[in-house]
């Protein structure tokens, strides 16, 4: 593993370890400020069941909060991401190319080599308190989920609520863990002094679909039952409808079903979203699922992605259309925004104009 990939330029050579303590250099070649401090990563895995498999390197980031690349076209500049890797192990996750920056794999390695930042909370009071940090909105969950299995033994989601709350800064969270519900009362408390969004991700509601394809989220109808339970205590929820899987997905009544369980569950809004491949692991691993699943569907995708990560521009706005107007029949609103998956936040970039500190990336 290379964590010295992880400099704010380019630093040939070293690596670290796969057990016990790293020991990183604070500086690389060339002067490239290293984004994790001395004894900064200790390595553990854990045999409770929940936990089997998984290998989480514990390290002591440097900073918390990412600037977005200006091509990702997100409403928002900035984002927390306290883990990196996921154990949701949905086969199209955008993020997987991420762990290639450490030399992990992005298959099998990125859902079960998890990257925590122990320090986060108090990383992040540091940041806000930061004279240069203007109180900008901050997002959450929008490179790899914050309530993924580790945040059940790690449990830093809290201080960062508490952190954002203290300096009554705005942020959104995007999740399917079921987990966001043990927060409930810290969202309460942080929504009675500043804004405070939560967007639900459900894509579909295919039973058989969801076991092969998001393995390691809970069931759909889980996670609705989590959009249902923070409406009825005042926080605001929409679903991400996403992704819509072409031709396993979006059929007309498939899309209805899955409309119509996010309106019977009390969502404020439905933003659909079509599947998006990026190279370097998503497309890649996502394409070898659907070669062992559905052989029959191979062709299809290749032609329908042979333009690019994102599908076509005529197929996202059938898509758009059609959710919204079962939206409509349903009695909710769309989102009223077009919303676009983002580019996996360059883990290995410093961001410009960052509060108080050398740069803001993830380690």
């Amino acid at each position: 593993m290379r964590w010295d990939n992880l400099a704010d330029r380019p630093a040939a050579g070293g690596s670290g370890t796969t057990r016990g303590t790293t020991r990183g250099p604070v500086s690389g070649p060339g002067g490239a400020v290293a984004l994790f401090s001395t004894d900064a990563v200790t390595t553990r895995t854990f045999d409770t069941p929940e936990f089997r498999g998984i290998t989480f390197h514990e390290v002591r980031a440097r900073s918390i909060v990412n600037r977005v690349p200006g091509a990702s076209r997100m409403p928002f500049e900035w984002t927390v991401n306290p883990y990196r890797g996921c154990s949701h192990a949905c086969v199209y996750c955008f993020a997987r190319k991420t762990h290639s920056y450490l030399d992990l794999d992005t298959g099998v390695g990125f859902d079960s080599q998890i990257v925590v930042k122990v320090n986060a909370p108090e990383l992040l009071r540091r940041d806000l308190a930061s004279p240069r940090w203007q109180g900008a909105h901050i997002a959450m969950g929008t490179n790899v989920d914050c309530y993924q299995r580790a945040e059940g033994r790690y449990a830093l989601m809290p201080g960062i609520i508490d952190a954002l709350r203290e300096r009554a800064n705005p942020f959104s969270i995007l999740t399917k863990g079921t987990l966001i519900l043990r927060d409930l009362g810290l969202l309460r408390r942080a929504a009675a002094v500043t804004d405070v969004g939560v967007s639900v991700s459900v894509g579909f509601t295919d039973r058989e679909l969801w076991r092969t394809v998001e393995p390691g989220t809970p069931a759909p109808e889980r996670r609705l039952d989590v959009v249902r339970a923070l409406s009825s205590a005042g926080i605001g929820c929409g679903v991400l409808m996403a992704p819509v899987l072409p031709y396993l997905s979006d059929g007309p009544e498939q899309l209805r079903a899955t409309v119509r369980a996010i309106a019977a569950a009390g969502a404020a809004s439905v933003t659909p979203l079509a599947l998006h491949l990026r190279p370097g692991g998503a497309r890649e691993w996502f394409m070898a699922w659907l070669r062992e699943h559905h052989p029959e569907l191979v062709g299809r995708y290749e032609r329908l992605y042979a333009g690019g990560s994102y599908a076509p521009t005529w197929y996202q706005r059938r898509i758009t259309r059609t959710v919204h107007e079962l939206a409509d029949e349903y009695g909710i609103g769309p989102s009223g925004r077009s919303f676009r998956m983002p580019l996996p936040e360059r883990e290995d970039a410093p961001p410009a104009a960052a509060p108080e500190a050398t740069q803001l990336t993830l380690l």
